[in-house]
């Protein structure tokens, strides 16, 4: 059963509890103003505030619409991008500085990241803060009950911070509401206190279960684990493989619960993680689930991605802002027979789904003419050949399909959890710390669990020369690899970081620059002035 399935009352007492503010909205709070003995003084009451900061996180760390996570780690990558179309798209330039790597401290795709992720840091220390407080008594609690809720907010904390880490690497550390002007702190030991936190928190988490969907839980600090190791020697210098390995077994070996009473395991359908019922995927670790009928929340992914006329492809009620396209050339990574390619994206001309004979029609440079998405980026209506950040139409580029809302009339229409953490990504986190190890090589291990992946977006009979051998399956084909797998899912350029890529290649319309300072965005400008001990990164 789905989080919000069990919640969606309890939550409604966190509006009151939290103030109304919307998660945009990010003007002060004065916490000490508030009287909370009027407040947790039954379970409800708690289970409300520890929940309220997974309707935050939504807006972060998916394609919500917001400008969080999930889009600078994309769209300053080499897989996609969102570019002008025609009349729409040019949007002050934000994409085009970030497809182009020459953003500034004072843009808001450098400030919206940091401003989101901190107020949900603020949503944590709260409720952090005050259970640590009172008695047990006076909340209607178990010790047990408290342990455990302290314990997953603060993993959800360190989740929050490691996402900082990532973005901004020297950052300040709060843990309390009202810390006046915290220091900026090395990425080495920001570092330490994530692993710490999640280490001293990570036993007193209940293990994954049906009724802990969209929650952290000791799964989802293994695969916290699993990431801060994998990326240890970018983010600190020193190489943890071993470890990487340690909370990767943790995961495979089915040691911390899953979704489903099955326990967890690979999806044996590729389609499986991303469909309106993926509460029921086994491999999903921490998702931030939705239950779009009962609470009408859901992953607003139809804003950066779908077309104008897009609802009609899906017999659905949403469109969106014809953004986010991918980057001409990546469709062709894929073999013709990856199911892959066939299912995660859409190219060609495009149909009603309750007509198949009806094509949708465009609505600007082929308005009332049929909708046709290419592999390209540039004025095909008026012969141009010109292929840019500029030049799209509505139609340019190969659009996103993995996550399928379903019908209109869909018992369970656009309820799509947004997986953060899959055992897709363990098995490939724990492979590549095998070929670290071992020089770059992969091992016979290695192999098996990248092959037990890949098979899936194969026919058997494909899949006999497409698996992979100890003589293809190396570094640079791992990166490869994970384009093909986690596309849409928030972390190429992360990837493309650790291995060494996101400022020495260029792509499509972007050109190297070598410049290692654009691994770490700025500490945004408007927030040096708010805070004196904070270091602005080199280079900006």
């Amino acid at each position: 059963m789905k989080l919000f399935n069990k919640t969606i009352k309890v939550l409604a007492v966190a509006i009151p509890l939290l103030g109304t503010q919307a998660c945009t909205k990010l003007d002060e709070n004065v916490y000490s103003e508030l009287i909370t003995a009027n407040y947790y003084n039954s379970r409800d009451e708690v289970l409300s505030a520890v929940l309220r900061p997974y309707t935050h996180t939504s807006a972060w760390v998916t394609s919500s619409g917001q400008v969080g996570s999930w889009r600078v780690n994309e769209l300053a990558a080499d897989q996609l991008a969102w570019p002008q179309k025609g009349i729409h798209g040019q949007d002050n330039g934000n994409w085009a500085r970030l497809h182009y790597h020459t953003w500034v401290t004072n843009d808001d795709i450098v400030w919206n990241p940091w401003s989101l992720i901190y107020t949900g840091v603020g949503f944590c220390n709260s409720p952090i803060e005050i259970l640590e407080k009172r008695t047990i008594a006076s909340m209607g609690i178990t010790q047990v009950e408290k342990d455990a809720f302290i314990g997953e907010l603060k993993l959800l904390r360190a989740f929050h911070y490691l996402k900082l880490m990532d973005l901004y690497g020297n950052i300040p550390v709060a843990t309390v509401v009202g810390e006046i002007s915290p220091a900026t702190q090395p990425r080495a030991d920001v570092f330490k206190f994530i692993e710490k936190e999640i280490k001293e928190n990570i036993d007193k988490a209940p293990n994954l279960s049906p009724t802990l969907v969209g929650r952290m839980t000791k799964a989802g600090a293994y695969a916290m684990l699993a990431e801060l190791y994998l990326n240890a020697e970018k983010w600190t210098g020193t190489a943890r493989w071993d470890d990487c390995i340690a909370a990767c077994d943790q995961l495979i070996q089915a040691k911390a619960g899953g979704q489903t009473s099955s326990g967890m395991a690979l999806d044996p359908n590729i389609n499986d993680t991303y469909k309106n019922t993926n509460h029921l995927s086994r491999e999903i670790i921490f998702s931030i689930a939705y239950n779009f009928q009962n609470s009408t929340f859901r992953s607003n992914f139809n804003s950066d991605f779908y077309h104008f006329n897009q609802r009609f492809i899906y017999d659905g009620s949403f469109n969106g802002n014809d953004g986010v396209v991918v980057i001409p050339g990546v469709y062709t990574k894929y073999k013709d027979q990856d199911l892959r390619k066939k299912d995660w994206m859409l190219i060609g001309p495009q149909f009603y789904l309750t007509d198949p004979t009806k094509p949708v029609l465009g609505s600007f440079e082929y308005n009332n003419q049929p909708l046709v998405f290419v592999d390209n980026i540039r004025k095909n209506k008026t012969g141009g050949t010109e292929t840019n950040m500029t030049v799209g139409e509505e139609n340019s580029g190969v659009r996103f399909n993995k996550y399928k809302p379903g019908r209109i009339s869909d018992a369970a229409y656009f309820s799509n959890d947004w997986a953060v953490y899959r055992l897709t990504m363990i098995y490939f986190a724990k492979a590549e710390a095998l070929m670290r190890k071992n020089g770059g090589v992969a091992n016979a291990e290695a192999i098996q669990l990248i092959n037990d992946c890949k098979k899936r977006a194969f026919s058997t009979a494909d899949f006999l020369t497409e698996a992979y051998t100890p003589a293809t399956l190396t570094l640079d084909e791992l990166l490869e690899e994970r384009g093909r797998e986690f596309i849409f899912e928030g972390v190429r350029r992360t990837d493309l970081i650790r291995f060494n890529k996101f400022v020495t290649t260029s792509w499509w319309d972007h050109t190297a620059s070598n410049d290692k300072n654009k691994e770490l965005f700025p500490i945004p400008f408007r927030q040096l002035p708010l805070n004196l001990n904070l270091k602005q990164n080199p280079g900006y």
